[in-house]
């Protein structure tokens, strides 16, 4: 069955864009990311515009990012005081994103600015994030315990200036670097159509030390805030949100969000960051193909809105 998408200006199968929200609402639900790093790729592979597919992807993220969210307050997993302060930094950042990715759209460089962003920024967080996985996993089968940090051991940018309790995931520290992580996030999402949840999930864990548990409650939080932000400047600015796709996405998401969010509370610490880094990874090796493959077609021919 096909469905007509009028700001795509295309048709799509109605069973594949709801499996595919299904399919990336799980994973969004399970790893506490907003699945916009799966999701807006993979509509591009199906043809429909970058700027439509970036744009409507924020919708589903907010939709996924919602049921997930809730689940986790009621499972006690959010920690809401860490969450405002990522939200702060995060909004400023959507906001920017979004005229970003309006001017780039004005000068006809979208398509290549998404294609290279998602092979830079995949790759070398998933790298990162797989080489530790591993020297972890190898630590664990030789029975070496994780050395914990002693009491006033900390990086230094945990110590900066404007310092702050945050009881439920144990720390003390300082909220600047946590504003500048949010407002890149928040920027990248905007201009990607990622809910940065792949960037600030490995953040809270391997940077700040949060614990697992809270970890994916708080990304998804921060992730619901600032993609709805994005999302309305986006519809304003930019009218290139799919209504007819978002509903389809949103649809598929919500089911598959609830599945994925009750699966992440059995999965073990250290197979949790193995899986994120593999499927991060992926996405940015698969992205990278697009880049040394010769296209099918070799030209397009597109209407501007240039001089008569």
């Amino acid at each position: 069955m096909s469905i007509y998408l009028p700001v795509a200006e295309m048709s799509v199968s109605l069973f594949l864009i709801l499996g595919l929200g299904a399919a990336v609402g799980f994973i969004s639900g399970l790893f506490g990311i907003g699945g916009g790093f799966l999701m807006t790729p993979l509509l591009i592979f199906l043809g429909i515009p970058p700027a439509v597919a970036v744009a409507t992807q924020t919708a589903q993220i907010v939709a996924a990012s919602t049921t997930s969210g809730l689940s986790a307050l009621r499972r006690r997993a959010l920690d809401l005081k860490l969450g405002a302060v990522l939200v702060c930094g995060g909004l400023v950042g959507s906001g920017l994103g979004v005229l970003a990715f309006a001017a780039v759209r004005r000068a006809g460089q979208l398509d290549l600015l998404i294609v290279v962003s998602y092979v830079t920024l995949f790759t070398v967080v998933g790298g990162l994030m797989l080489r530790e996985s591993v020297r972890e996993l190898l630590q664990s089968r030789k029975g070496k315990v994780r050395v914990r940090r002693r009491a006033g051991e900390h990086p230094a940018y945990l110590g900066l200036p404007f310092r702050m309790r945050f009881h439920r995931s144990q720390l003390y520290m300082s909220i600047l670097p946590l504003l500048g992580i949010a407002f890149l996030i928040g920027f990248a999402g905007a201009m990607l159509g990622i809910g940065g949840g792949f960037i600030l999930v490995p953040a809270l864990l391997y940077l700040f030390r949060v614990p697992t548990a809270v970890v994916v409650g708080t990304s998804q939080f921060q992730i619901l805030c600032t993609t709805f932000a994005a999302l309305v400047l986006h519809a304003v600015f930019n009218q290139a949100v799919d209504l007819v796709l978002a509903l389809m996405l949103i649809v598929g998401g919500v089911f598959g969000a609830q599945f994925g969010a009750r699966a992440s509370a059995g999965l073990r610490a250290d197979m949790f960051r193995l899986l994120l880094a593999l499927l991060i990874l992926g996405v940015g090796l698969r992205f990278g193909v697009e880049l040394v493959v010769r296209p099918a077609e070799l030209f397009s021919i597109v209407v501007t809105g240039g001089g008569r």
